[in-house]
C-alpha cells in the first residue's frame, strides 16, 4: 500500500479510525451497536491488509476505543499508533476542553496504560481550550517526546494562529482536521499553511460520519444514533452519490473509495482516518488508497457536492 511522509514517519495513505467502535450509549456520539470482538477482527484485517496506523482517543467512549486498540494490537509492536489529549466529562456540556500541561500528562499515562504501550507516535491536541495558552500545551507536549513518552506531537481542530503559535514553541509533526466532499472549509486555512510549512494533515471523517459510504442508509439507523440529528442528513446528496457511483465504475472502485480518493489527492494531505466498523469495511481501504482520480475527476465531484 502506498506510504507518505508524516514527520519522520512513513505512513499508508489510510488508517483505521476508533471512533465509532469506541462509542457508546453513554458516549457523546452513538453509531449503533458494535461487537468488541468484530472491533478487533476489522482491525486485524486492516492490519493485515498493510495499514501501519491506527488513530484513537481517549475521548472515544471515554477510553473505551484506546482499551479495544491496545487488545487488538497485543503481539503487532510496529504498528504506529496516534491518540490524543485534553478533552474531559462535563456533567453539563457531555464534555470539555483541558489542555494545562497536568492534564496532557495525566491523560498519557492513562492511554498509556489502556494501550498497553511505553509511547505513543503521535500525541495530538484534541481541541481549543482557550483557557490555557497553546505555549503551556505545547511545551508540555515538547517536555514529554523528550522523555521518550511521545514520538511526535500534532495539533488538531486549532486556528492557523494557534499552529503558528505552537511552532514558535517546539515542531509540529501532524495537523489533523475534518476534510470531506461534504466540509471543505480548510481548504482555504488549514491545507495552504500545511503546504507551506511542510506539515503533513490527517483528515478525521473523511467519509462525512458515513453519509459517503456505500451502503449507507439514515432509515436503517438505530433511533438514537446521532447522525439522525446530523446538518448532514437534510442535505440533498443524490447528485453526489451518482457522480461518486459514476467515477467508481470507471475505476473499478467503490463510491467510498472515490470519496477517500479526493480527500487523498489534496496537497498536504498525508493520510486519511476511516472509522471502519467490520472486516468488510477494513478490506476496501487498499482500493481507496490506490485509486487516483483525474482532475476533471475532481471538478466533477466537487460540482456535484451540496453547499454547506
Amino acid at each position: 500500500m502506498e506510504q507518505r511522509a508524516l514527520a519522520d514517519m512513513q505512513i499508508t495513505a489510510v488508517g483505521v479510525g476508533t471512533a465509532p467502535i469506541g462509542s457508546g450509549r453513554d458516549w457523546v456520539a452513538w453509531w449503533g451497536p458494535q461487537d468488541e470482538r468484530e472491533s478487533i477482527r476489522t482491525i486485524h484485517t486492516a492490519l493485515d491488509l498493510g495499514v501501519n496506523w491506527i488513530d484513537t482517543a481517549p475521548f472515544y467512549g471515554w477510553g473505551r476505543a484506546e482499551t479495544i486498540v491496545g487488545r487488538a494490537l497485543r503481539g503487532r509492536d510496529k504498528v504506529l499508533v496516534f491518540t490524543k489529549c485534553g478533552t474531559l466529562p462535563d456533567e453539563e456540556r457531555g464534555d470539555k476542553m483541558d489542555l494545562r500541561p497536568e492534564v496532557i500528562r495525566a491523560d498519557l499515562e492513562a492511554s498509556l496504560h489502556r494501550l498497553h504501550r511505553d509511547h505513543v507516535d503521535l500525541l495530538q491536541l484534541h481541541d481549543v481550550d482557550r483557557s490555557t495558552p497553546i505555549e503551556e500545551s505545547w511545551g508540555e507536549v515538547q517536555a514529554l517526546i523528550a522523555e521518550g513518552k511521545v514520538q511526535h506531537g500534532g495539533i488538531s481542530n486549532h486556528s492557523p494562529a494557534d499552529v503558528e503559535r505552537a511552532l514558535a514553541i517546539g515542531p509540529v509533526g501532524a495537523l489533523q482536521y475534518q476534510v470531506s466532499l461534504l466540509y471543505r472549509a480548510h481548504e482555504a486555512d488549514i491545507l495552504p499553511l500545511a503546504r507551506e510549512r511542510g506539515i503533513g494533515v490527517l483528515a478525521w471523517s473523511p467519509l462525512a460520519s458515513g453519509f459517503l459510504a456505500d451502503t449507507f442508509d439514515i432509515g436503517a439507523l438505530v433511533p438514537d444514533d446521532f447522525r439522525h440529528t446530523h446538518p448532514f442528513a437534510a442535505l440533498d446528496l443524490a447528485p453526489l452519490r451518482e457522480a461518486l457511483a459514476r467515477i467508481g465504475a470507471r475505476h473499478g472502485g467503490t463510491p467510498a473509495q472515490v470519496a477517500l480518493a479526493w480527500v487523498l489527492q489534496h496537497r498536504a494531505m498525508a493520510g486519511a482516518i476511516v472509522g471502519v466498523r467490520t472486516p468488510a469495511e477494513a478490506e476496501a481501504l487498499p482500493g481507496a488508497a490506490g485509486l487516483v482520480l483525474e482532475p476533471a475527476e475532481m471538478a466533477e465531484l466537487e460540482a456535484a457536492a451540496p453547499t454547506v
